[in-house]
């Protein structure tokens, strides 16, 4: 190869590379949006993310939290469609835990401008979730699972030890006063399709999660190419860290913090 024709491939590989940083830079461009809706994850309910949401209001946002059944993924999906009917122009959605399993597969709507996962799932299409976890450190709050009559709940000790790590006592003692049975088959149900393909997303990483582990959140953040922070939290780092959580959807929604 003679040295004109290395300068010409030299040049021909930089000219792909920056294409391909435009068109990525194009994908992940911001558009700017006005509505939030936050759906909550396994053993909690809609009022898990009041702290964050009085910080989006504050800063002019309108905020709606879905009421998850958490009965099924269908059941869950159609409860969130229900809410983004509602909205009147691009809207970010956030998932918490397990229901980053439900934003990837409602995010595809056409309202929804941004996706931002905390400490949560992000399975792809039809993926089994189950078994991608097994490949990772298997967390203390599992041993605390405990079923009654097809759903879940987490004993008082194991919510307040590993579920609710690093939140004020007080406080994790309402959350598990208010935490929503589960049903047991949700966590097995496969999504149809992954809209963090599709969609730009953001990704907040439990640095000290002791319900699904911080190794296997970090893979998953970047699997998706996510803009992604890390939280010295465990896994409600919405409830123990909501600054750092409702900045990190005020840049998913293109808004100023």
């Amino acid at each position: 190869m003679t040295s004109q024709t290395k300068i010409r491939v030299f040049a021909a590989a930089v000219l792909l590379t920056f294409s391909s940083l435009v068109v990525r830079a194009a994908a992940a461009e911001r558009v700017k949006a006005h509505n939030i809706v936050f759906v909550h994850g396994a053993w909690a309910d809609g009022s898990s993310w009041s702290e964050v949401i009085a910080r989006l209001q504050a800063a002019g946002l309108h905020v709606t939290s879905v009421q998850n059944p958490l009965t099924s993924l269908a059941d869950a999906a159609a409860a969130t469609k229900r809410v983004l009917d509602q909205q009147d122009g691009p809207t970010v959605l956030v998932g918490h835990s397990w229901s980053g399993t439900l934003i990837s597969e409602t995010g595809g709507d056409p309202k929804v401008s941004a996706l931002v996962y905390v400490a949560a799932r992000a399975p792809d299409a039809g993926e089994d979730f189950v078994a991608l976890s097994a490949k990772f450190p298997t967390t203390p709050v599992r041993a605390g699972v405990v079923a009654h009559d097809g759903f879940t709940t987490i004993t008082e000790d194991a919510f307040l030890k590993y579920f609710a790590n690093g939140v004020a006592h007080d406080k994790a003692e309402v959350l598990f006063a208010v935490q929503q049975p589960t049903a047991a088959s949700l966590f097995g149900d496969r999504t149809t399709v992954a809209a963090w393909h599709s969609k730009p997303t953001w990704y907040a990483v439990s640095k000290q999660d002791m319900t699904i582990a911080p190794e296997l959140e970090r893979f998953l953040a970047a699997r998706m190419h996510a803009t992604t922070i890390e939280v010295d939290a465990g896994h409600l780092s919405l409830v123990s860290h909501p600054k750092e959580i409702a900045d990190l959807i005020l840049a998913a929604a293109g808004q100023p913090r």
